[in-house]
């Protein structure tokens, strides 16, 4: 089916309200997209941040008439500093197709390559993940991903047990026993996250090595290794969880923090854990370290 979008750019304050507007006049989706290119970082729970300058996206039909909606919105008391809209056509295209297309193999340190399971590997000899990541977060082409799957490359994982905590697609549990860890725990409270990771655990033949759960039917134990790739919020909230999954020694490596967000997360854990220096990618960070003895 082909749509039309209308665009309209406004300050932070106006988007929501505007985007109720739209929803009202019809719109079949409203996104909010930067104006100006100016970073957003983490949102405190349950807290909305926008760009200072939102452009605002009403998706119609493309046989809507937007002549009498635009006259609407020019006459609204949001726009008390004047109207400024853009209409642009969107050709119909089979999107998830144009995404899959775009979806290429990744290789991540020396030995390690995550494949869409549509695509064949390059490199049938390496250790190959199949990866469709449904509805969950964690293909490898964000940098938080990927310096943790880099990592992973890098050691030695046989007969080791793997927390992966919010795990998403379970990009990073089936890598681990790809590269012959002995088993893997995924936790995650979304639970499309968990029907994603067992497919893909599945896809890869690991299934049987990794269990998965929501955060209320969790197990008390204790891994060689705990990676959670979320944000620094829940890394912080959830210290005291995180820390008690890893054993005496064990290793916990965490991304999704940001570079000026490094020490306050290192705060929460420094009691228990030794840190080694910071890796980063682009403004993204993974943080290593070893959990002291009792």
């Amino acid at each position: 089916m082909p749509w039309q979008q209308l665009k309209i750019n406004v300050k932070a304050s106006q988007a929501e309200p505007l985007g109720d507007i739209l929803s009202e006049l019809g719109a079949q989706a409203v996104t909010f997209i930067d104006a100006k290119d100016t970073p957003v970082y983490e949102p405190k729970p349950g807290e909305v941040l926008l760009w200072p300058d939102t452009q605002v996206i009403g998706l119609y039909d493309a046989n809507v008439n937007l002549l009498p909606i635009i006259d609407e919105l020019k006459h609204h008391d949001i726009f008390n500093e004047g109207f400024y809209y853009r209409l642009d056509q969107l050709e119909d295209r089979e999107w998830e197709r144009e995404w899959m297309d775009n979806f290429h193999p990744m290789q991540f340190g020396q030995r390690l390559w995550i494949c869409p399971s549509w695509r064949e590997a390059p490199d049938p000899q390496a250790v190959n993940v199949k990866l469709d990541p449904g509805l969950a977060f964690g293909t490898g082409t964000h940098p938080t991903t990927s310096l943790c799957l880099k990592w992973l490359d890098s050691q030695t994982l046989h007969n080791k047990l793997v927390v992966d905590f919010g795990c998403g697609s379970g990009i990073l549990a089936v890598a681990a026993l790809k590269l012959g860890a002995q088993r893997a725990v995924g936790i995650d409270i979304d639970p499309q996250a968990l029907l994603a990771s067992k497919q893909n655990a599945q896809n890869n033949n690991v299934d049987e090595k990794l269990s998965l759960y929501l955060p209320q039917h969790q197990p008390e134990l204790e891994a060689d290794i705990v990676v959670a790739n979320v944000l620094a919020a829940p890394l912080k909230e959830l210290s005291e969880v995180i820390t008690n999954f890893c054993k005496p020694g064990g290793m916990l490596v965490m991304s999704g923090v940001l570079i000026e967000q490094v020490q306050e997360v290192i705060a929460c854990y420094a009691y228990h854990f030794d840190f080694e220096p910071f890796t980063s990618e682009g403004d993204w960070v993974r943080l290593v370290a070893q959990k002291n003895p009792r």
